[in-house]
């Protein structure tokens, strides 16, 4: 058996850890913008790092009206409405919790994917990831207190803004993927309609005022340069080269870096029962999309 560390494993661990921070860098750039400024600022430098890496590839931009028009209605469930209520949220929550509850993400995927656009049969262990995610949920909120120091309508934006990544990804594959447009290009088209989306939010105080930490401001450059530029670039070389069934599992490291990030850099109180929920989702997610079944077959 070769012992040959994986050439994509680079690539793997950069997606998972630099979306597992976008929850701290949320909360730092928090200290000095306003919830639209944070969401414009992510929006408009992931465009332009798309851009100029489009450019740099010679990547097209699409040409058809009708593209953008999906485009924009895409950008609206993957970006400009994750893009508002994380930050909304994260104003009274921690990025721990939002981290874990956007592990819920596969799971409101094989939701609207087998009940809502009925791409596929809801299978049986669907069914099962589904019931545990929710039993995993209620862990992680510990509802055994009633919501604790967490405002309700923080969980409501969370449970939105995890709905309309849950509504992208099959809306993508029914009308995106057929056009067989390069990812590069569809990328950056998507960022590009989501800065002129959320490009109101500067009317509406998009800063507190003051000077901000060169830490706060480094924290929404990466936010905007690498949670929603490079890393978008990092994950289509990851599917190209290690496949999209490993390419997926990025979303199990992604909530790990969150809680370790919170708690660590931002000192942020972890309960008991937030990493013990947040593990029971994401055996949730690795169940409804068989992969539990998979390993045991191979086993």
């Amino acid at each position: 058996m070769s012992s040959r560390v994986p050439r994509w494993l680079p690539i793997y661990l950069g997606v998972g850890v630099i979306w597992g921070c976008s929850f701290w860098f949320i909360k730092e750039g928090l200290g000095f913008l306003s919830v639209g400024g944070v969401a414009f600022a992510r929006s408009s430098l992931g465009a332009l790092t798309l851009l100029i890496g489009s450019r740099l590839t010679s990547t097209p931009l699409p040409r058809s009206k009708r593209v953008w028009g999906l485009l924009t209605v895409n950008g609206l469930l993957m970006n400009v409405v994750p893009a508002l209520l994380f930050p909304l949220a994260e104003t009274r929550a921690t990025s721990v919790l939002a981290g874990l509850m956007n592990a819920l993400t596969p799971l409101s995927t094989i939701f609207f994917l087998t009940l809502v656009f009925r791409d596929e049969r809801l299978t049986r262990d669907q069914r099962r990831g589904l019931s545990l995610g929710l039993l995993g949920v209620l862990v992680v909120l510990g509802v055994w207190h009633g919501l604790g120091r967490n405002p309700w309508w923080t969980i409501v934006a969370l449970l939105l803004a995890v709905t309309c990544y849950g509504v992208s990804f099959p809306f993508t594959r029914r009308y995106l993927t057929p056009l067989k447009l390069p990812p590069m290009s569809m990328a950056t088209g998507q960022l590009v309609t989501t800065t002129l989306v959320l490009s109101p939010a500067l009317l509406w105080h998009p800063h507190h005022g003051g000077t901000p930490s060169m830490g706060a401001v480094l924290a929404v450059l990466a936010l905007g340069a690498g949670s929603s530029g490079l890393a978008y670039v990092w994950n289509f070389h990851l599917i190209e080269r290690a496949g999209s069934a490993i390419a997926s599992t990025t979303t199990y490291l992604t909530p790990v870096v969150a809680v370790a990030v919170g708690a660590l850099l931002l000192h942020e109180r972890v309960t008991w029962n937030e990493p013990v929920g947040g593990v029971l989702v994401l055996l949730a997610a690795a169940w409804g999309q068989g992969w539990l079944t998979r390993r045991r077959r191979v086993a």
